[in-house]
């Protein structure tokens, strides 16, 4: 890992109640594997049996969904002191969560909605992000977002997500498929976009799959990782260096063998296979 420790390296997979079983009894798991803790805290029987198996023989990457670092709302204290004591049992070190919002007024939206790209903005999250750090006592990891809309804003994208990496302290999740999706929405060059992010503060990447709806390009986790998102992928490691790669897939997920090649796939890329 590369400079805040957690011990993961290679490629990694996103653990799905659907293929748990065949991982739990899997000799050859990947190295790694990522979990939404709030799909995980409060389960117990099978599932809670299983994650604490797997949990003995590989590292497990915590990525959540409801933490809302952008939103105007006082963070969630409550569910910040389950998910450390989720953290602490299991011996997660390493948390991620969204540059986004997904609550507002007390109601969570269950959607990452993208944020108003403006110095004001990054004072905001870092202020929270450094309170977060403090009450979960270890770095926070923020994701790039995919989006169809970005409201307000002064910035570009990578100033405001190099701007809140600096003032913050924390660490980047590089979703390299939400860079190329955005491109072909937005109508950018994603080699150039990779290129001006403060790559130092890379601390994992993200692949996933994504469709066409019309005009346009849907984040849906629901396909396999497109040729052109792994040649960013090259790309992208070829500057980063040896960075852990995380395979996502949330929807018409394929049998655990089938991600298994994809997964072969990502890492022959990360000891230099060519795509």
């Amino acid at each position: 890992m590369r400079k805040i420790g957690g011990g993961i390296s290679g490629a990694g997979l996103g653990l799905r109640y659907s293929f748990v079983g065949d991982a739990v009894s899997d000799p050859d798991k990947p190295l790694w594997f990522e979990i939404a803790p709030e799909n995980w805290m409060g389960r117990g029987g099978f599932f809670r049996r299983s994650l604490e198996r797997i949990r003995s023989e590989r590292e497990i990457v915590c990525h959540g969904l409801s933490l809302s670092i952008g939103s105007p709302d006082p963070l969630n204290m409550e569910f910040l002191k389950d998910l450390k004591e989720f953290l602490d049992y299991f011996e997660i070190s390493l948390y991620s969560e969204h540059i986004s919002l997904c609550s507002l007024n007390g109601s969570y939206i269950y959607d990452l909605l993208p944020l108003p790209m403006t110095e004001g903005m990054v004072k905001h999250i870092s202020t929270r992000v450094h309170r977060v750090q403090e009450i979960l006592e270890r770095p926070l990891i923020l994701e790039n977002i995919s989006y169809y809309g970005v409201p307000f804003s002064t910035m570009k994208e990578p100033e405001f997500i190099n701007s809140i990496l600096s003032e913050s302290g924390a660490y980047l999740l590089l979703d390299v498929n939400n860079v190329y999706v955005n491109s072909l929405n937005h109508n950018y060059d994603p080699y150039s976009f990779i290129d001006e992010l403060d790559l130092s503060k890379v601390a994992y990447i993200h692949i996933a799959g994504h469709e066409r709806f019309e005009r346009f390009i849907i984040d849906t986790h629901g396909a396999p990782v497109k040729k052109e998102v792994l040649r960013l992928l090259d790309y992208t490691i070829a500057k980063v260096g040896d960075v852990p790669v995380l395979l996502e897939r949330d929807n018409n997920i394929p049998p655990y063998r089938e991600l298994k090649e994809e997964l072969r796939i990502i890492e022959g890329m990360i000891h230099g296979t060519r795509v």
